[in-house]
C-alpha cells in the first residue's frame, strides 16, 4: 500500500503544530541560517519541540538547509545539521552539492538514526535523468520543478520507480525554475539561492519590441497566480507523486490551517475509496470546528499551472496582489455607500477590492454592513455600477481561524487488570506504542457496580493527544472497589508512557525502505556550458563533487562570479508571447512586432526575451 504525505510550511513552532493538529503529515521548517527564507528561521530548541509534537502522530519534520553555502558557512552549517540530527529530524532539504557530500559523510560516520536526504526544488529537476542522477548521489527523495506535468511526473515515476517523488500542490509559484532565477541577484544584490528573494517577477514591466514599440504598458507580465491543484491530487499519486507539498514558509497559522484542512481532507477522501492502495503516512483523528474553504486564503486568483498542458491564463498581468473570492458586482452608489448584487454575507471590516478603469487593484475596508449595503470607511472614487468586487480579507472567517478549529487526536485501547496486591492497566495506542502501570491496594468487593465511574475516570484524558476507543476489563476488577486517586494514577502514568517521542523508532517506522543503488551519467544541460555558474558551485566541497563527475567547465556561482556580459537571469516555462496569444506553433495570431522583445523596468533596466520554441522554455537575459 503506498502511503500518501501532505507536507505543509512551518512559519515558526506554533504554525507548525496547527499544520500537524490541521491534518499535516509532515512539516518543513527552516533553522535559524542557511535556509531558502531567510525571514523564517526557527531555533533548534524549538525545531526540537516540534519534532516530539510531530512524532507523537507518527508526523514527520524537514527541515530546510537549502541555500549555497560558502566556504567559511561549511563548518557553522555542519555543527547546524548535527544539532538538528539530535533534535529528532527527519530529514533535510538539501540544494548544495559540497554540502550534500559532508552531510552524507556525517551521517555514515557517526551511524546516528536515520535522517532522509531529500534533493530540494532549487535542484532544478526536470527530467528523469536529472531525478535518477540526484538518487545515485544519496538522495532519498527528490523535489520536481513545479512546472512538470502528470504526465511528465508519471514518466519520472517510472523511469526511477524506486524514488520518493515531491510535487507542489498549491501556493505562489516562482515564474522561473527554482534554483536557476538571478534576477533578485542580479538587479538588488539578494541571491534567491541564499534565501533573499526580493521578488523581481512581482514587478511592473513595459514590454518593447526591437523597435522601441511599447506592446503592454506597465504590466506584471511575470506574476503568476498561485498554485491549486487539490483537485489533481489523486492524478498525481496516481502518477508516482508521494509527497504533496503546501507552499508557504512565510504564511500565518490562519493559512496554514484553512489549505491544510482542505487538502487532508482531499486525501482523506481518495484513501476512503481505495483502501487496498492508498494510505496516509501519519495516524490520527481530527475533528474539524470550522469547513475550509480555499476562497477565503490569501491568493493571486488560482491556476494548475502546466498540470494538465499549457494553459493561457496562468500569469496575472493586472496586478501581484490577492484579489480574493469573487462576491458580486456593484449594483447602485449612493453618497456614502453602496449595494451588492449576490449572494455573498459580509460582515465590518470586511476588506474588498476592484479593477478600475486602468485596470488597477483599488482596495478598501468595510466600515459597517448592513446586508448588502456596504458603508466603505473611505468611498473609492472609481468605483462604478456594475464593478465586479473582490472580497480578500473575511473578517468572520478570519475570526473563525483565529479560535481553535481543529483538535487532533490518537484512538487507545485499555485493559484493566488484577494483579497480586493490586491492579495494572495496560494502553496501546493505534500508532502500537504500549504503557503499562501499577498500583497497590487490596481487591474489595464493591458493594454497587462499578464499571460505569471506572470507565468514565479512565477515560479522563483531558488535553492529552488521546482519546479512548475501548476499556476491557480483566479479572472481575468491575466488580472491585478501586478509588478513583487509584485510576487516577494508573491513567496518568500509562499514558505518559505512550506520550514519550522515540525518535529513532519514528525514524525507522517511517524510513524507505533500502534502495537498489542507481547508476546514473551526470546530466549534462546545453545551457549549463554556456552559463556555467547554473550549477551554483559556491565552495570548494561543491567544486571537488563535479570535478568528480566529470564537469569540464567548472565556474563559481553567479553571486560571486565575473561579470557576464549579458547573463541568462531567469528560465521560465511561462512564456509571454503564449499568454498575449501569439504563439503560432499552437495556432496563435501572428504577430506584427519585431523580436526580440524587451522587458523594461521604471528605472531603465532592459531584459531580453528570448523564446525557445523547441524546449517550449522562455529566457529571460540582463541587457547590460
Amino acid at each position: 500500500m503506498k502511503k500518501l504525505e501532505l507536507l505543509a510550511p512551518a512559519k515558526d513552532l506554533y504554525t507548525g503544530i496547527m499544520a500537524i493538529d490541521h491534518g499535516a503529515d509532515a512539516v518543513y521548517i527552516g533553522a535559524d541560517r542557511f535556509g531558502a527564507r531567510q525571514a523564517a528561521g526557527n531555533s533548534i530548541s524549538d525545531i526540537h519541540k516540534l519534532c516530539d509534537y510531530a512524532h507523537l502522530f507518527g508526523a514527520k519534520v524537514h527541515v530546510t538547509v537549502n541555500t549555497i553555502i560558502y566556504d567559511d558557512e561549511i563548518d557553522d552549517t555542519m555543527h547546524m545539521v548535527e544539532q538538528l540530527v539530535d533534535a529528532g529530524v527527519d530529514a533535510l532539504l538539501i540544494q548544495d552539492m559540497g554540502l550534500l557530500a559532508r552531510v552524507r559523510q556525517m551521517l555514515s560516520d557517526s551511524g546516528c538514526r536515520k535522517v532522509e536526504l531529500h534533493a530540494s526544488t532549487q535542484c532544478d529537476t526536470r527530467t528523469k535523468e536529472k531525478t535518477a542522477w540526484l538518487a545515485a548521489k544519496g538522495f532519498d527523495r527528490v523535489v520536481l520543478a513545479r512546472e512538470l506535468s502528470v504526465d511528465e511526473v508519471r514518466e519520472i515515476h517510472e523511469f526511477c520507480p524506486e524514488v520518493d517523488l515531491e510535487v507542489f500542490v498549491h501556493g505562489a509559484l516562482c515564474v522561473s525554475y527554482s534554483g536557476v532565477c538571478y534576477a533578485s541577484q542580479y538587479c538588488f544584490r539578494r541571491s534567491a539561492n541564499r534565501g533573499e528573494c526580493a521578488q523581481f517577477c512581482r514587478l511592473a514591466f513595459d514590454l518593447i519590441d526591437d523597435k522601441g514599440n511599447v506592446i503592454r504598458e506597465q504590466q506584471h507580465m511575470l506574476s503568476l497566480k498561485d498554485l491549486c491543484l487539490i483537485d489533481q491530487l489523486e492524478q498525481l499519486a496516481d502518477a508516482g507523486a508521494s509527497a504533496f507539498k503546501i507552499e508557504g514558509r512565510l504564511k500565518d497559522a490562519a493559512y496554514v490551517k484553512n489549505v491544510v484542512a482542505a487538502y487532508s481532507e482531499k486525501l482523506n477522501t481518495i484513501c476512503r475509496r481505495r483502501p487496498d492502495e492508498y494510505c496516509r503516512s501519519s495516524i490520527g483523528h481530527i475533528d474539524y470546528q470550522f469547513t475550509p474553504d480555499l476562497r477565503k486564503t490569501f491568493n493571486r486568483g488560482y491556476t494548475t499551472y502546466f498540470s494538465t498542458g499549457r494553459q493561457p491564463d496562468i500569469a496575472n498581468f493586472d496586478t501581484p496582489k490577492a484579489t480574493g473570492e469573487y462576491v458580486g458586482r456593484v449594483k447602485e452608489i449612493r453618497h456614502n455607500s453602496f449595494t451588492v448584487a449576490g449572494t455573498a454575507a459580509f460582515a465590518n471590516g470586511d476588506g474588498l477590492c476592484f479593477f478600475n478603469d486602468r485596470h488597477e487593484l483599488e482596495g478598501f475596508r468595510v466600515n459597517r454592513a448592513a446586508g448588502n449595503l456596504l458603508y466603505p470607511q473611505v468611498m473609492p472614487g472609481n468605483i462604478r455600477k456594475g464593478t465586479r468586487l473582490y472580497r480578500n480579507r473575511d473578517e468572520a472567517f478570519d475570526k473563525l481561524l483565529s479560535g481553535q478549529t481543529a483538535r487532533r487526536r490518537i484512538s487507545v485501547d485499555m485493559t484493566l487488570s488484577a494483579v497480586t496486591d493490586g491492579f495494572s492497566l495496560d494502553i496501546i495506542a493505534e500508532t502500537g506504542k504500549h504503557g503499562q502501570a501499577t498500583a497497590a491496594f487490596p481487591h474489595q468487593t464493591a458493594k454497587h457496580p462499578q464499571q460505569e465511574n471506572i470507565e468514565r475516570q479512565l477515560s479522563k484524558l483531558g488535553n492529552t493527544a488521546f482519546v479512548c476507543r475501548h476499556i476491557e476489563f480483566a479479572d472481575g476488577v468491575e466488580n472491585m472497589f478501586i478509588p478513583n486517586s487509584i485510576l487516577t494514577d494508573l491513567r496518568r502514568e500509562a499514558v505518559k508512557q505512550i506520550g514519550k517521542t522515540d525518535n529513532d523508532s519514528v525514524a525507522e517506522q517511517h524510513s524507505n525502505t533500502v534502495r537498489t543503488p542507481f547508476e546514473a551519467q551526470f546530466p549534462w544541460q546545453p545551457e549549463y556550458a554556456e552559463f556555467p555558474y547554473l550549477y551554483n558551485i559556491s565552495n570548494h566541497e561543491a567544486n571537488m563533487f563535479y570535478e568528480h563527475e566529470g564537469l569540464k567547465n567548472i565556474s563559481v556561482c553567479f553571486e560571486n562570479g565575473k561579470n557576464y556580459k549579458k547573463p541568462l537571469v531567469m528560465q521560465c516555462r511561462h512564456c509571454i508571447r503564449f499568454s498575449l496569444g501569439f504563439c503560432v506553433r499552437r495556432g496563435g495570431k501572428q504577430p506584427a512586432w519585431k523580436e526580440p522583445l524587451h522587458l523594461a523596468m521604471s528605472d531603465g533596466r532592459r531584459f531580453t526575451l528570448e523564446f525557445k520554441c523547441s524546449e517550449c522554455q522562455m529566457n529571460i537575459y540582463a541587457e547590460k
